[in-house]
């Protein structure tokens, strides 16, 4: 919970800067009740708290991009001091830069949306403190023509609505690519909610075996000596009772069971080498690392011959998965913080500062130095930097 920590106190300053949701998260209730299992809190607990590989890849991914170095340039030059860095470096009274975006990458990676709210406006109108809204407890209200006019922001009974027809929008919405919602992202955790649910049914499996003596489960059989098939409730009792203190349990494990004269086990069901046990568990923890972009070898799982070795594939991971997501939500924040200062303005990954990429940009910089027939203001475009130098 990030909200309800920074609220700031009147007397800490003249100007009270504090988020506008800060009431209604003081509210602590249940929440809203998951039919489907689909909607984002499911998702969190199920995909993320629940299981290690989700958990593992979310916390990769967040905070690699978090890590990521930003460059805010115009199409004149490059800023090494700017107010909006300033508002990104200590973005809310208890958190940084790489928390807050932490935060904000790991929405999105759960849910498919993240928000992100401007508070604190001073008397120029630019933005204090910045703070990232839950999205289980978020809600797009759609205007006449299908765009927001509001997003809603809610916690049990209490509610906050923020209005988005103004010249600026209090809240910024990235969003994932959803085919079939207009409101609404697309994250992977629901992509990779079946692969999942078979990781964790599995690992449910495999404690419940070790429950039982590590044993599939099987049938008492009881046949008399007068040859009725029944027992007496006395005999069923103790029976039931000696089984579950003497025969369930890890530290009953292997112990043989000593069945008198008219009992006989029958096994039933498939001992865990015939269903491939742990082979259905690295099938399902791939599909997983699959739908999120995250290499297997990175995660440890073994049978992975995708890439030649470890730096090949965390370059990948950061090619394929890091930089796109940092590209997309950095343009968004740069276009939406822009419209508070007024001047165009852009956010991009420094590439310079990604150790994974140290070789190949290395490559590239030698390689465009040396190129003569280049003007002095092409290389800097092929590298990314602005036309003019900041003097």
């Amino acid at each position: 919970m990030v909200l309800q920590l920074f609220k700031a106190s009147k007397s800490d300053a003249p100007s009270t800067k504090s988020s506008a949701v800060g009431g209604v998260v003081a509210f602590q209730g249940s929440g809203r009740v998951a039919w489907s299992g689909r909607d984002s809190s499911s998702l969190a607990r199920n995909g993320f708290m629940g299981n290690p590989v989700g958990f593992r890849c979310v916390k990769m991914i967040a905070e690699a991009a978090a890590a990521v170095g930003l460059v805010l340039a115009d199409e004149q030059r490059r800023y090494e001091a700017h107010p909006m860095l300033n508002l990104l470096a200590r973005p809310n009274q208890g958190q940084g830069r790489a928390d807050l975006l932490e935060a904000l990458y790991g929405q999105l990676l759960l849910s498919g949306d993240g928000y992100l709210e401007a508070a604190g406006l001073d008397e120029a109108g630019l933005p204090q403190e910045l703070f990232v809204l839950r999205s289980d407890r978020m809600r797009v209200v759609p205007g006449v023509d299908g765009w927001p006019v509001a997003y809603e922001y809610a916690v049990g009974a209490k509610k906050h609505r923020f209005d988005m027809r103004g010249e600026v929008q209090p809240v910024l919405h990235v969003k994932m690519f959803h085919p079939v919602d207009d409101h609404y992202g697309l994250s992977p955790m629901e992509a990779a909610i079946k692969a999942l649910d078979v990781h964790n049914a599995a690992s449910a499996w495999s404690k419940a075996l070790l429950d039982n003596a590590a044993r599939p489960s099987g049938a008492i059989v009881y046949k008399g000596a007068d040859g009725m098939g029944s027992m007496a409730e006395d005999q069923y009792e103790r029976l039931i009772a000696e089984m579950e203190s003497h025969h369930q349990g890890a530290r009953n494990a292997g112990r043989p069971m000593l069945l008198e004269g008219g009992l006989d086990w029958k096994p039933m069901g498939f001992s865990p080498s015939d269903m491939e046990f742990q082979k259905t568990k690295e099938s399902a923890a791939r599909e997983v690392a699959l739908a999120f972009g995250v290499p297997p070898m990175l995660l440890g799982l073994p049978g992975d011959a995708a890439y030649a070795n470890y730096a090949e594939a965390n370059r990948a991971f950061y090619r394929q998965t890091v930089l796109p997501l940092v590209g997309k939500v950095m343009g968004a924040l740069g276009n939406w913080l822009s419209d508070y200062y007024g001047e165009m303005m852009r956010l991009n990954a420094d590439l310079d500062s990604v150790p994974a990429l140290s070789v190949e940009r290395e490559s590239q910089w030698r390689r465009v130095a040396n190129a003569d027939f280049l003007s002095a203001a092409e290389k800097r475009a092929m590298l990314g930097l602005p036309a003019v130098m900041d003097e």
